[in-house]
C-alpha cells in the first residue's frame, strides 16, 4: 500500500516542500542537520508568534503560555513579546523564566506541591498570580503573607468535567491530585479560607480539565460550572486552563485557539457571567506543537519476519510521548518529501529498551534507508520539555528559524555536560 506524501497541514506555517528538500522559515532542513547535527529540534518562529498572537487576541489580558509544553529563555521572551503571560509549575521553571527577562508581573505560578521556599520566592518576586491548589498550601501561604507582603491569587478547582482524552492527562474529574472539588464543598471552603488571609487578593478561580482535547464542549461545560459556582463571589477573572488538542497524524483535526475562545465566551455569556469578568486560558501545546519538527538520521534498517525496523539516532530520550501515552506521529524523508510512502517500518530509537518506539508504523519512500534524514512533524510540545538522558544520551540542540536565518537557542549537550554532577 502506498501512502501519499506528508500532509502540508501537519507542518509549520512557513514550510515549503520541493521534490528534493524541505524549507521552514526559509531555511533548508537538511542544511540545518548538517550544521547542528541530529537529532535536532527545529522551530518555526513565525508559527510560534502567530499562535501566541492569536491567543492574546482571543482571550483577555492575563492569558498565559503554558511553559511546561516547551520552555527555554528564547521561547519565554517570544511569548512575552506577543502579549502573553508565562505560567510555570515549579521553582526551576520560575527561575528560568525570570532569568530570561520576563517581568514577575507577567508570570503565573502553578504547582500541586509548592514548597514553602517556592511560595516565598513567588511572593518576594511579585508574580502576577499564584494559583493555590490545596489546603496545605493555604496554610503555608498564611505563614508567609501578612504585614508588608501581598500576593494576587486564584483558587484551582476541579469542576467535575471529565475530558475525553488519555487518563494520564485528565485533570478535571473528581479523582485527581489537582485542585479543590466543587462538588464536595472543598472549593467553597478554600475560597473562604483564602479571604481570611491578610495580604491575599483573591481574583477568581482556575480550572483545567485535561490535555490533548479535540472537542470544545468540555471547555464550555467547565466555564458553565465556573460561572455558576462563582455567581455571588464578585470575582474579576476566571481561567479555564489549557488542554486544547492538535492534530498529530492524518485524519485528526482540532479547533483553533480562536474557536476554543469563542466557545468558552459563548458558554460564559449563556451562563450569565458578568461582561466585565476577564476570561483567561493557558495554551501550550496549541502554540508550540505544530511549530516544531524533529530531524533524525537513519542508522540501521533491520528486516524480520513480522516487519522492518528502522532505527534513528534519537528516540525515547527526546520524545517520550509514544512510550508514555501511545501517542501517534507521522514521518517523512527530508530528501524525498513529495514522494509516495510505500515503505512501512517501525521507527525506533537507539535506547536499550524494546519499548523505544517513536512510530509503530511509519510510512516512508521506498528508497529511504541508512544515512538518510527523516523528520517527525508536530513535535514542538513535550519533546524537549520531557527529554531525558536515559542511556547517557545528550539532549539535542534547538534551533529557531525565521526569514531565511537560523539561530541556536539551546546548544546540544555533551558527555562533559552529563559528567558535571559527578562528585
Amino acid at each position: 500500500m502506498s501512502i501519499e506524501p506528508i500532509l502540508r497541514s501537519l507542518l509549520p506555517d512557513t514550510a515549503a516542500l520541493r521534490h528534493d528538500g524541505v524549507t521552514v522559515g526559509g531555511v533548508d532542513l537538511r542544511e540545518l542537520a548538517e550544521t547542528y547535527g541530529t537529532p535536532l529540534f527545529v522551530y518555526d518562529e513565525a508559527t510560534l508568534r502567530a499562535r501566541c498572537h492569536e491567543a492574546a487576541g482571543a482571550f483577555d489580558d492575563g492569558v498565559a503560555f503554558a511553559s511546561k509544553s516547551f520552555l527555554c529563555g528564547a521561547m519565554a521572551r517570544l511569548a512575552l513579546e506577543e502579549g502573553l503571560c508565562v505560567d510555570v509549575a515549579t521553582g526551576g521553571e520560575l527561575d528560568l523564566v525570570l532569568r530570561s527577562g520576563v517581568p514577575p508581573r507577567r508570570v503565573i505560578m502553578h504547582g500541586n506541591n509548592k514548597s514553602k521556599e517556592e511560595i516565598a520566592r513567588a511572593i518576594k518576586e511579585g508574580v502576577h498570580r499564584l494559583i493555590v491548589d490545596n489546603f496545605d498550601e493555604i496554610e503555608r501561604l498564611g505563614e508567609l503573607v501578612g504585614a508588608g507582603t501581598s500576593v494576587n491569587a486564584l483558587v484551582r478547582v476541579t469542576p467535575g468535567v471529565e475530558a475525553h482524552t488519555h487518563e494520564y492527562v485528565r485533570t478535571g474529574q473528581e479523582d485527581t491530585k489537582f485542585g479543590f472539588s466543587v462538588a464536595s464543598g472543598d472549593a467553597r471552603r478554600a475560597i473562604s479560607m483564602m479571604r481570611e488571609l491578610a495580604g491575599v487578593t483573591l481574583h477568581g478561580v482556575h480550572a483545567h480539565i485535561g490535555s490533548q482535547i479535540f472537542e470544545v464542549e468540555g471547555f464550555s461545560q467547565s466555564m458553565s460550572v465556573l460561572a455558576d459556582f462563582t455567581r455571588g463571589d464578585d470575582f474579576d477573572e476566571l481561567c479555564i486552563g489549557g488542554g486544547l488538542g492538535v492534530a498529530y497524524v492524518a485524519g485528526e483535526s482540532a479547533p483553533s485557539i480562536s474557536e476554543w475562545a469563542r466557545a468558552t465566551r459563548d458558554a460564559a455569556r449563556e451562563s450569565g457571567l458578568r461582561a466585565e469578568v476577564r476570561i483567561l486560558a493557558e495554551p501550550g501545546r496549541s502554540i508550540v506543537a505544530q511549530a516544531g519538527v524533529t530531524l533524525y538520521r537513519v542508522g540501521v534498517v533491520k528486516h524480520v519476519t513480522q516487519r522492518t525496523y528502522m532505527a534513528v539516532d534519537g528516540g525515547m530520550s527526546d520524545n517520550p510521548r509514544p512510550v508514555l501515552y501511545g501517542s501517534g506521529y507521522e514521518a517523512f524523508d527530508l530528501g524525498r518529501p513529495l514522494a509516495d510512502r510505500p515503505q512501512s517500518v517501525r521507527l525506533v530509537g537507539k535506547h536499550c529498551e524494546s519499548g523505544d518506539v517513536l512510530i509503530d508504523e511509519a510510512h516512508l519512500p521506498a528508497a529511504t534507508g541508512v544515512g538518510d534524514l527523516v523528520a517527525t512533524p508536530v513535535t514542538g510540545a513535550y519533546g524537549y520539555s520531557m527529554a531525558s538522558n536515559y542511556n547517557r544520551v545528550p539532549r539535542p540542540a534547538v534551533v529557531f528559524v525565521r526569514d531565511g536565518s537560523a539561530r541556536e537557542v539551546l546548544r546540544r549537550e555533551t558527555v562533559d555536560d552529563l559528567a558535571r554532577l559527578e562528585v
